[in-house]
């Protein structure tokens, strides 16, 4: 969660389409996301042979990383979570 949108998305999806979903939409969705969260994202897919299988790992990963993201760290109670010194 920096305020640097940024957005790096390696998924290869076996099949164009869920359903009648277009897959193209999952990376429309997460353009839209980081954009406007202003957050940067890295999406990594290693393997999968089922586009619903893959879409549904990258969501529940995507979710637990966000949790962790914002979750509140008592070790870091008083330090700016920044390389830059600012956010």
């Amino acid at each position: 969660l920096s305020g640097r949108p940024g957005i790096e998305y390696h998924v290869n999806y076996p099949r164009a389409r869920i359903g009648d979903f277009d897959v193209d939409l999952l990376l429309e969705f997460f353009n839209g996301f980081v954009n406007h969260g202003q957050v940067t994202l890295h999406i990594d897919s290693l393997r999968g042979s089922n586009a619903h299988h893959v879409a549904e790992t990258i969501f529940k990963a995507f979710g637990r990383a966000l949790r962790i993201a914002v979750e509140a760290d008592a070790r870091m109670a008083g330090i700016l979570p920044s390389t830059k010194g600012h956010l």
